[in-house]
Formats: structure tokens, sequence, C-alpha cells
């Protein structure tokens, strides 16, 4: 293929001596990568990922992996011989530089460059890091290498962990860590946690399953600064906010936490620099149609997508498996549909996070200005669904250890169905 390909190729050109280039080999770009094959494309099929190691499953990170009770062929995403039997060529270690759309090129950091005739964008996010040069024992949790410093700095028990974000990801290491034997505290600027995605009523259940289990929780507190030399010796805190629980503390001393480790999780940014230059739209991540196409003949999938979905009032950017997965098959269906018009992705959402004892799972689109109503269970117990409504219409089922009970609104939120309607269900 010659970098001034078109991008209108048919099907039948596409299947035969054409070039796909698959950008991350993350879980959403290797779902695409095998449903090309299944779907019976023929042609070359690069995969390139900026990490050097072989493609691993993310979400055991902050969980078995971290605990120690997986190892790492548990968590592999591609077998050698699956590379095989899917035809791929892959290359590790190519973190992707540059888009030249025009010469349909990629430029990588090392200075190769790879042409295309159709490109996969599934480049996902990396951590957002703290705003200041930060002492050792201070660090972020995304990658493999990651995990493993994490674990190590966890033993022996009794370590002190100070988790900044109150988010899954930081609550899933909080627990873990406390399977470990540290002590954990988690501090979230917000007044409840997981504020930033979930009503209130449910961030406080979340917290009381975490104080339940010995984390101790500051909530509307901010973190001022780390402290210590060449390793970390403690965490400095800014006053407590309006709305704020968990600590009175007035004096310098009383603002100060011991800390052997610090696990900064405040969120992801999409990794989207090296399309800057491209003249694709970029705002928090890569701006798609419904259909996940980005310009003709580019798609996105996973964490770095931005797209507008039935359930959402503005495009949104889904950080979930599930999602990932889901869509780099609808991708790939995308892509070999050439000039035909593409089917909008539309699944409805689904996510969940295993923390302590409890399955926290979720499907729909939940925003923290949520009406919520129970409809099984109470927040009380810890067990527990809950419905979010939004202008009257269900938007969202939250279930704590409730798995079958909640999936039975997967169908009334597809066809998005009243408050009303969904809370009948279960009195019928």
């Amino acid at each position: 293929m010659s970098p001034g390909s078109a991008a209108g190729d048919s099907r039948e050109e596409l299947d035969t001596g054409s070039t796909i280039l698959v950008v991350g080999a993350s879980l959403a770009g290797l779902r695409a990568a095998e449903a090309l094959r299944e779907r019976g494309f023929r042609g070359r099929l690069v995969v390139v990922d900026a990490e050097p190691v072989a493609p691993y499953d993310r979400p055991p990170l902050s969980k078995e992996y971290l605990a120690g009770t997986w190892g790492r062929e548990r968590i592999a995403l591609l077998e050698p011989q699956r590379v095989d039997a899917l035809g791929l060529d892959l290359r590790l270690g190519w973190a992707a530089k540059a888009l030249d759309l025009s010469r349909r090129s990629v430029l990588f950091e090392h200075g190769a460059e790879l042409g295309f005739d159709r490109l996969v964008v599934a480049t996902g996010a990396s951590p957002r890091v703290w705003r200041d040069p930060v002492p050792d024992g201070v660090l972020t949790l995304r990658t493999l290498a990651d995990a493993d410093t994490l674990r190590r700095l966890l033993r022996p028990p009794g370590r002190r962990l100070v988790v900044v974000g109150g988010g899954f990801l930081g609550l899933e290491v909080a627990a873990t860590a406390c399977r470990l034997g540290a002590e954990a505290t988690v501090v979230e600027p917000l007044p409840s946690l997981l504020g930033r995605v979930l009503p209130p009523a449910v961030g406080a259940a979340v917290r009381e399953l975490h104080e339940r289990h010995g984390v101790r929780v500051l909530t509307g507190v901010a973190v001022a600064a780390f402290e210590g030399g060449d390793r970390l010796a403690g965490v400095r805190l800014e006053r407590p906010r309006a709305g704020g629980s968990g600590t009175a503390a007035t004096g310098d001393e009383e603002r100060r936490l011991g800390a052997d480790v610090a696990l900064v999780a405040i969120g992801v940014r999409p990794s989207v620099s090296w399309l800057e230059s491209s003249g694709l739209p970029l705002a928090d991540g890569l701006v798609c149609d419904a259909a996940l196409e980005a310009a003709p003949g580019v798609v996105a999938a996973g964490d770095v997508a931005r797209f507008p979905h039935p359930l959402a009032s503005a495009p949104v950017r889904l950080e979930h498996w599930t999602n990932a997965a889901e869509q780099g098959r609808h991708v790939a269906a995308t892509l070999l549909l050439g000039d035909a018009r593409a089917e909008p992705f539309s699944s409805v959402p689904y996510f969940w996070s295993d923390q302590f004892e409890v399955k926290i799972q979720a499907i729909g689109l939940p925003e923290p200005s949520d009406e919520v109503v129970v409809v099984d269970g109470s927040l009380e117990s810890g067990r527990f669904v809950a419905l979010c409504a939004r202008g009257g219409s269900l938007v969202a089922a939250i279930g704590f250890g409730r798995p079958r009970q909640l999936m039975a609104f997967h169908p009334l939120l597809r066809r998005r169905a009243t408050i009303s309607e969904a809370v009948s269900l279960l009195e019928r």
C-alpha cells in the first residue's frame, strides 16, 4: 500500500491487498483485530503498542494481580499462538508520535513510519499525575510495571497507604491493600466518594462498606503536598472544605497523615497527544460520530473515543472494560462497510467493581445529580438495587451484590423506559 491510498476503498479491495493499522494493543484494539478477521478481512493487519510487554488485562491490576492471587499468565490478553492464528503483525514498544492523515501514515517515536489504508485508534488513556515533583513512594497505577511496584511497596503488612482520589480505581486499591495488611486512608476532595460518577446516596453506601473494613475515609478534604526527601514520609492536607467529613483537623499536626506509600488516583487523560497535528477533532478524547468514526477510514474504540450515546445528553467517553470490548468489535464492522452507512454504537453501558466482599455493578449512564429510587434491599444493608432517573426516564441501575435483580432492568434501559415502568417491574 502506498501512503497516498484513498480511504474509500471497496470491501473487496480491503479484503485482498490493503493494510489496517491498529494503534494500541489494548482490549479495544485486540477485539477490533479479532473481529476484523472473523468478518473476513484477509489483508495485512498491523497492531502496535507503546508498551514493550505482551498485551494484558488492566482491571486485575488493582485487585487480583495486586493481591498476588493472579499471576501474569492469568491476565494475558494475547498468547503467541493467537498472534499466529490471527495473522497479526504485532509490534511492541512502538509509541505513536504523529498521524499524517493526508499520507495515510503514522510516525513513531523511534523514527519508523507505517502506512495504512484504514486506521483503528485504541490508545486508551494515561493517569493524571501530581502537579509537583513527588518523593519515591508516590505513584499512579495504569501499567503492569506500576502494579508490580505498588505490590512491592505494600509489603510487609502494616504499611501506611494514602489513596488520593475516591474513584473506583483508588477504592479498589484501598480494599486490596487492606487484604494485604496495610493501613489505608482515602482522601477525596468532593463531599462524597465516587462523586463524579454516582449519586451521593450510593457514594455513602460505598463509604460505609470501606469504613466497616477499617479504611479511613476523608471527604471534602484535598491533599496539599507530599512530604519527604528521597522517600515519602507523609501527606499534608488542606483545610477541610464545606460539606466535608471524616476529619476535624485545625492544627498543622492534625492535617498531616503519616504515609509509606501514596497512590494518586485522580482520573485519566485520553492518549491523543500524537493526534494533535492530524486535523482530527479532539475534545477530551477523539471525537467520533455515532458509529465511532472520526474521519473516513479512521475509527476509535475504548477509553480514547468520545461519541454520542442515546442515554447521554452530550457526547461521552466511557472507561469501562465491557465498553472497550464491545466498541472494538463494533469498529471492525464500521471499517469493513466502506462507504455504506454504519450502524450507531448504542450498547447499554455496563461496569463493575469488586471491593471487599461486594461486587458493585451498574448498567446505563448514571450521573451524580440523578434521582435515586431503591427498589430492592436497602442502602443501609449494603445489598440493594437502586434506579437512577433523569427527567422521568430510567437512565441507570446500580446493584450491590444483586446481579440477577440488576440485569432485569437491562431491556428497560435499552428501550428508554420511564422510571414508573421500571419501579413497577418488581411489583408484579
